[in-house]
């Protein structure tokens, strides 16, 4: 019964907590050193310091570039002072523009540097933003006070766009740490007259607003939630790059044309079609064309489907196209070469080791068209 009442606290904390999204495991406590409430575990595209464990090699002058972790999955590298010696966790006050914003260290040292060189960040470039210093007691106060606005704007920002008509969603918003800029995410399918919009949220809110539009897989990213395999969405915990995913993918791996199952949380195809399909290409190449009839003493045979993993190519005859057979590659390969030299085999149940009927699978009338991804 104790342990249903922790719990439960612990479901409130959670519920409560307005920096879990900035990877925090509780609010930053204003006297407090705070070392403890950066987790991993509440982090959106998390980065791991594979090295921790590992001591510094002597190597000359340390790496004095540091990635630092802002809301959800925004993530910007800074060059930090020679006499500050940060460590992951730290509450860091740094450039922002104008003014100043309040992040919290996530790598430092030779992961840092390999993580810029993975994102082809130049580490001597000279529009690279500075660290400050650690968070006072002041920043951190400050920085405490506006997170807790953001809810609260974000909701008042949807009913001031709902009343001026215009067709875009907000998604996000996040306040620079002094408190003296606001941006706003947004989705919208066209293109939006805001101007309107910035006049209100400026005089409601007394900050410089700024306006960013993303794609409807960077909200789902920044949204997060759990996916049709039951684990957390791709594009929330590594994915940081997305590729064009195309129907051409579902056909190459002969997944069921459905898009109720293709689509993902954010209405377009799954990111992750594209994960197996070179190994699907590769294996594909071992396959004859599915265009070529295999002609026999029966009738002439066309092809219906590929299982790639069984490596076989399922066939019926023209004229009785609901029994289909499985016949192997490798037999079909044979089939293909007696026709090219001219000789007709008897019929294709001398090769198939497995016959069935044809089953057809139509979309109900609730369903899409699946060219609507395209």
């Amino acid at each position: 019964m104790l342990h249903t009442v922790d719990m439960d606290e612990n479901n409130e904390n959670i519920a409560n907590n307005d920096f879990i999204s900035r990877g925090c495991s509780s609010a930053p406590r204003i006297y407090d050193k705070n070392d403890n409430i950066y987790s991993h575990g509440c982090c959106k595209l998390d980065s791991c310091n594979w090295l921790s464990d590992i001591p510094d090699a002597d190597a000359g002058e340390a790496f004095s570039n540091v990635e630092i972790r802002f809301k959800n999955s925004r993530i910007e590298f800074f060059q930090a002072p020679a006499e500050l010696e940060l460590e992951t966790g730290d509450i860091v006050a740094v450039e922002g523009s104008p003014g100043h914003d309040i992040g919290i260290i996530s790598l430092t040292g030779e992961t840092a540097r390999l993580q810029m060189k993975k994102k082809k960040a130049d580490p001597d470039a000279e529009d690279l933003k500075k660290v400050y210093r650690r968070a006072r007691v002041s920043d951190i106060e400050k920085w405490v006070s506006v997170v807790g606005k953001e809810e609260y704007a974000k909701f008042k920002t949807r009913e001031l766009a709902s009343g001026l008509k215009l067709e875009m969603k907000i998604n996000d918003v996040e306040y620079q740490g002094d408190s003296t800029k606001a941006t706003f995410y947004y989705t919208a399918e066209e293109r939006v007259d805001f101007r309107e919009l910035i006049k209100l949220l400026a005089e409601e809110f007394k900050v410089r607003i700024e306006m960013r539009q993303i794609g409807v897989r960077q909200e789902a990213s920044r949204l997060g939630g759990m996916g049709s395999c039951g684990r957390e969405l791709c594009c929330s915990t590594w994915m940081s790059r997305f590729k064009s995913v195309s129907t051409s993918s579902a056909r190459l791996q002969q997944l069921s044309l459905n898009p109720q199952k293709l689509a993902g949380q954010c209405g377009k195809l799954k990111c992750c079609l594209n994960f197996e399909n070179a190994m699907y290409e590769d294996a594909l190449k071992e396959f004859p064309s599915s265009k070529i009839v295999l002609k026999t003493k029966k009738g002439n045979a066309i092809h219906h489907k590929n299982d790639v993993f069984k490596k076989v190519m399922w066939y019926s005859y023209s004229e009785e196209r609901s029994d289909i057979m499985a016949i192997p590659v490798d037999e079909v390969k044979r089939i293909i070469q007696k026709n090219e030299e001219g000789v007709l085999p008897d019929k294709l149940e001398d090769y198939a080791f497995v016959k069935d009927k044809k089953v057809e699978f139509e979309n109900g009338a609730d369903q899409d068209a699946l060219d609507r991804f395209d």
